[in-house]
C-alpha cells in the first residue's frame, strides 16, 4: 500500500477499521514468529539424528527377498446338526493359506471381456 492510500483511508470515516487491520495483522505475523521460534526450541530438546556408523546395515546374508505365492481363502467349517461351534483359540491366525497351484494365471485374448471394453466376451 502506498502512502496516498493510508492518507486517503485516513481522511475518511473508517479510520478505526484500518488501525484494527494493521493490529491484526502485526497479531498474526507475532504469533508465526512465535510458534517458529516454539518450534525451534521444541527441536532442540529433541534427541539428536542417528549418526552415520549408527544406521541399519544389511544381514550378513546379503538383501531379503519378497517372497510371492497364491493365496487361497481358508474357509470355516460350518457346524453340522448338534455339533460344536469352533472356538476361537481353534482358528488359524490368517484368513487365507498357501494355495495348491501356485501358477499363475494369464489372461488369453479373446478369453474374456469385461462389461462395455469393447471385446467380444467369452467364447
Amino acid at each position: 500500500m502506498s502512502t496516498a492510500t493510508f492518507v486517503l483511508a485516513a481522511t475518511s470515516g473508517d479510520v478505526l477499521n484500518v488501525i484494527a487491520a494493521f493490529a491484526g495483522g502485526l497479531f498474526i505475523a507475532g504469533m508465526l514468529v512465535w510458534a517458529v521460534r516454539l518450534g525451534m526450541k521444541v527441536m532442540d530438546q529433541e534427541l539428536p539424528h542417528p549418526r552415520p556408523e549408527e544406521q541399519p546395515r544389511l544381514p550378513e546374508t546379503g538383501p531379503v527377498r519378497e517372497t510371492r505365492e497364491l493365496r487361497e481363502p481358508d474357509e470355516v467349517p460350518a457346524p453340522g446338526d448338534g455339533g460344536e461351534r469352533l472356538m476361537p483359540y481353534q482358528l488359524h491366525a490368517s484368513g487365507t493359506r498357501r494355495g495348491k497351484d501356485q501358477v499363475r494365471k494369464r489372461w488369453l485374448p479373446g478369453s474374456s471381456g469385461s462389461f462395455g471394453s469393447g471385446g467380444i466376451g467369452h467364447v
